[in-house]
């Protein structure tokens, strides 16, 4: 059984909570990414903000993204998949929430983030349409 930690993207950078929305999109630019986690002064993670959060929710909105927190994303209960949990769990998680990236914990630890692309490339190549199906039926929330 193949793990998330087995295909996860490790060392992964955090949103601190006070950062602004700007921070956060020059950091997703730079590390060539298309979500952060934000994690607290306790470097707890407290949510994940996303490309797309910032274009519908904030740009879209018109809000100034040089004064908008990331902590105003970091709202509600994140959805993660533990290290050790098996890449068919993680897809079943993905597909249940409707996002295409996940952060990987071990305890409350951020070990790293999963997507839907680290998962392609883990299954045998008869299991790439399933994915590609239950991609298809996910709502798209990130």
């Amino acid at each position: 059984m193949t793990t998330a930690r087995e295909i996860m993207t490790g060392g992964v950078e955090c949103a601190q909570v006070d950062e602004t929305v700007t921070d956060a999109a020059r950091k997703m630019k730079d590390l060539g990414v298309g979500a952060l986690p934000i994690c607290g002064e306790d470097d707890r993670l407290k949510g994940v903000i996303t490309d797309r959060d910032i274009v519908l929710n904030c740009v879209a909105e018109g809000m100034d993204t040089t004064q908008v927190k990331v902590q105003d994303y970091a709202g509600g209960e994140v959805v993660t998949i533990g290290a050790d949990d098996s890449v068919e769990e993680a897809l079943a998680t993905m597909t249940k929430a409707g996002v295409r990236r996940l952060p990987v914990i071990d305890g409350h630890d951020l070990v790293g983030m999963i997507s839907q692309a680290d998962i392609a490339r883990s299954l045998p190549e008869d299991q790439i349409g399933e994915l590609v199906a239950a991609i298809s039926s996910a709502p798209a929330t990130d």
